[in-house]
């Protein structure tokens, strides 16, 4: 089963008068947005910013919240480490926000970043001190068309269980997908454009595929998307 959310259907926010906007698959629930968490995800943006923007220093306790940039370059503060740090295209920013941090972000002009909550126990980790790690793109592990970024050797490792992230590239006529039994996969269209049987999907488009074992796709345009497998099921309750 493939449950298609098209741009148009997710939620909307922005800061600073429009100066980022943003996309959400999964939004908060003032968002509105046709999808609201499931497994342990719990919150899943698309951030784009028009010129320089700065997002404030805010409070975070308890989730993990990660940041991928997909183009461009953000700098990052936060209470833990209390330095500002750049991270470019491809990095990845992590915060486990355990038991209190506040963080804030510089977004440059035409940067875009993915900024996803995970759902870990929140009886253990609002008990934990933070942490916070950022890892550069070359330090990912790579196969072929695929980055990891959690799974597989990363050096990310996430409390939220059963989480495995990954880049896809795809560039030929068509690719499969294979899956698992108990998991979804969650898949952002970065760019490019991808249809089967089922759906028809370009630029932006988030579906969730469950119940399958394998899917194939014919590319249309060439591109990559973002690949999230997290459990149907989690062992513990979730927020």
């Amino acid at each position: 089963m493939i449950n298609l959310f098209t741009k148009s259907q997710q939620a909307y926010g922005e800061f600073n008068n429009g100066e980022i906007i943003e996309n959400k698959p999964i939004g908060f629930p003032q968002d509105g947005g046709g999808l609201k968490p499931y497994s342990n995800i719990f919150y899943w943006a698309h951030a784009s910013a028009k010129k320089d923007s700065v997002i404030g220093l805010h409070p975070h306790k308890g989730f993990e919240i990660m940041s991928i940039v997909l183009e461009g370059e953000i700098i990052h503060y936060d209470t833990l480490l209390k330095k500002w740090i750049t991270l470019k295209k491809g990095d990845v920013q992590l915060i486990q926000a355990g038991g209190g941090i506040s963080h804030a972000e510089a977004m440059k002009k035409d940067t875009s970043i993915f900024q996803i909550w995970f759902n870990p126990d929140l009886r253990k980790t609002l008990q934990q001190e933070a942490k916070y790690i950022d890892v550069q793109h070359s330090d990912l592990p790579k196969n072929g068309n695929k980055t990891t970024v959690v799974g597989n050797k990363s050096p990310i490792q996430l409390e939220a269980e059963g989480i495995k992230i990954d880049f896809i590239e795809f560039d030929k006529e068509s690719f499969e997908l294979h899956f698992e039994d108990e998991l979804y996969y969650s898949i952002y269209i970065i760019e490019g454009e991808v249809k089967n049987e089922s759906i028809h999907a370009s630029t932006d488009d988030f579906f969730i595929i469950e119940d399958e074992s394998s899917v194939t796709f014919d590319v249309i345009s060439k591109g990559r998307l973002l690949c999230i497998k997290s459990p149907i099921t989690t062992s513990y309750p979730v927020y």
